[in-house]
């Protein structure tokens, strides 16, 4: 499974979704206070790219905070997640960092690395020079995500880090409660619907807990695991809705009646197998091969009749009925 996670991709959409919350997080040291009247706005890659050229190098999220009134001087911050360190040069991020300051025309620019297992021995400085005398020096902000203890952060006001939570130093026999922490971060500090959705497929990524782990986390955490399903729901209702109105505005562009009738189902269909594959990513954890080649593969009436199962099922069986 760990080879099919885009941790790189996972998040830049944290932080390009929580920038504010992000830096407070992963860059405590340098971030604007919580009182600070700032713009957080990213970097633009494309700008990067047109402007370094071949030097260009892509790390994660570059963020501009600028305070209004130029009453202070802005500061860019260069975040780069690395999964694995041994992956991790202090060279590519000391290079990226002068590209940076060179394109923006400023100094005030803060390296962040950030470490989603321990960071162990990996250079957080480096000095160019000889003997006699020091040419450059450069150092970066180091967030070990695995080294954080998730017990300090368990009742946390700030989303990314409680999304982060399953990514935290979890003491034993405490995976499914820091694992509802997490969830229930989400439902009092996220409102919108979507996002909340999102950063639920980001916290069961990473929670990665065995079936016997969800089981339990379903007795225990009643109020969490419904607002789960009621959420499920909600998204299995907004399929069909979006569904319906591929295939009118389908139908529209060809003319047809046949047209308007096979878009409208055929996007049903397909956004009723999508909801019905996240619910049981969600209950059980990534389904095995077979499981989502059958979802795929499935009529509507089946989607349906395994969608409703789901409600109520403690394990695959109770979804599909019995393995043959």
């Amino acid at each position: 499974m760990a080879n099919t996670i885009s941790h790189d991709h996972n998040f830049k959409n944290l932080i390009l979704d929580y920038p504010r919350e992000a830096l407070a997080f992963f860059a405590a040291a340098e971030a604007p206070g919580a009182q600070d009247d700032v713009r957080i706005v990213p970097v633009r890659e494309e700008q990067l790219k047109e402007r370094l050229g071949e030097r260009f190098r892509e790390l994660d999220v570059p963020l501009l905070v600028e305070w209004p009134g130029q009453e202070r001087e802005a500061i860019v911050f260069v975040l780069e997640e690395e999964s694995d360190r041994r992956r991790f040069s202090i060279r590519r991020l000391a290079h990226y960092c002068l590209d940076i300051s060179e394109l923006l025309d400023t100094t005030r620019v803060v390296p962040v690395a950030i470490f989603l297992r321990d960071a162990g021995r990996v250079p957080r400085s480096l000095q160019l020079g000889t003997e006699r005398r020091r040419y450059l020096a450069f150092d970066c902000l180091v967030c070990e995500l695995g080294a954080m203890p998730a017990e300090a952060w368990r009742e946390s006001g700030n989303v990314v880090a409680r999304a982060n939570l399953p990514n935290m130093r979890v003491a034993a026999g405490r995976r499914v409660e820091t694992y509802a922490a997490a969830i229930r971060g989400l439902l009092e500090l996220e409102m919108d619907f979507d996002r909340r959705s999102k950063y639920m497929d980001f916290v069961d990524i990473y929670a990665s807990l065995t079936e016997n782990e969800r089981l339990r986390y379903r007795t225990e955490y009643e109020e969490e695991s419904m607002a789960m399903v009621g959420m499920f729901q909600r998204a299995r209702d907004e399929a069909r809705r979006v569904g319906l109105a591929e295939g009118r505005e389908e139908g529209r562009e060809k003319g047809r009646e046949e047209g308007r009738e096979e878009g409208r189902e055929e996007g049903r269909e397909e956004g009723e197998r999508a909801v019905l594959e996240r619910l049981l990513r969600h209950r059980f954890g990534p389904p095995p091969r077979g499981v989502a080649e059958r979802v795929r593969g499935a009529s509507a009436a089946e989607v349906e009749t395994w969608t409703d199962n789901l409600l109520d099922a403690a394990t695959l069986d109770d979804v599909f009925g019995p393995r043959r």
